[in-house]
């Protein structure tokens, strides 16, 4: 595994909270920009507009059979 030869050259008590300092402050940027550059999310946020809820249709009258002869 060559990616495990970096250990050789940076402590893991450094590394690791460097990587995941990287991951949360990509995470942070990515929500950021997210909720800066869209018009939508806020009105997500908020609920946006309620759809109408429209009343069940009517079953369909079902002709009664013919009685047998």
């Amino acid at each position: 595994m060559k990616e495990g030869r970096i250990w050789l050259y940076v402590s893991p008590t450094v590394g690791i909270p460097l990587f995941f300092l990287a991951f949360v402050t990509a995470a942070l940027l990515v929500h950021a920009s997210i909720l800066t550059n869209t018009t939508w999310f806020a009105g997500y946020w908020e609920g946006g507009a309620k759809a109408k809820v429209m009343a069940p249709a009517a079953p369909a009258a079902v002709p009664a059979a013919a009685p047998a002869a």
